[in-house]
């Protein structure tokens, strides 16, 4: 059987923790900054987690991770 491939865009996107929860950068960060308050800003910064709603899709894209 051939190597499974990994979805490229989906390896860019979302990273591993080291307990095997799957990180993610937060959405509405790249414009209309301006409206945004300082503390909505900051706190896109920061990475989230994807819901377990998700999880199972996010593991099929990244079949070696």
């Amino acid at each position: 059987m051939p190597k499974m491939k990994t979805k490229r865009s989906a390896a860019k996107r979302f990273k591993f923790t080291g307990t095997g929860k799957i990180r993610r950068n937060k959405a509405f960060k790249s414009h209309i900054l301006e409206k945004k308050s300082p503390k909505r800003k900051r706190n896109l910064r920061k990475a989230g987690l994807v819901s377990k709603t998700d999880y199972k899709r996010v593991k099929k894209m990244l079949p070696y991770a």
